[in-house]
């Protein structure tokens, strides 16, 4: 593995505005914000996707989130937030990271512009479903 970035944040290596610093995640302030406020979780144990995190932090990493986004109202007055993840697609570094954005109507942002894809039939929709509860 070559130098991540947000390794080097945690350790003190790189510089960053630090929201919160718990024993086993972090937050600072994204540098390339989409509003005042946009905070990045990054559990301190290097962790590339979601998947790679362990049972036994899931549980905290995500309570940390949820204070995250609590702050974003009653502290930055904001309306509501944004909490989202990539996994490897999109990505920008490869360590696991949850963003937390305040909102508020009208904002400006405008949700995603994915295309969608309707299942064929009820008979592929109910396949799918089922190859993924057999995997679970």
């Amino acid at each position: 593995m070559g130098a991540c970035v947000f390794c080097e944040i945690i350790k003190g290596e790189r510089p960053a505005h630090f929201v919160l610093e718990a024993d086993d995640a972090v937050a600072f302030l994204d540098t390339r914000p989409l509003f005042k406020g946009h905070t990045l979780l990054v559990p301190r144990e290097h962790v590339e996707t979601l998947t790679e995190l362990p049972a036994d932090v899931l549980g905290p990493f995500f309570a940390h989130a949820q204070r995250l986004a609590a702050a974003m109202e009653s502290v930055l007055g904001a309306a509501g937030s944004f909490v989202a993840m990539n996994n490897k697609i999109s990505q920008s570094v490869p360590h696991l990271h949850v963003h937390v954005v305040p909102r508020n109507k009208k904002d400006g942002l405008r949700g995603f512009f994915w295309p969608r894809h309707k299942y064929d039939s009820d008979a592929e929709a109910a396949e799918y479903a089922a190859r993924l509860r057999a995997a679970l």
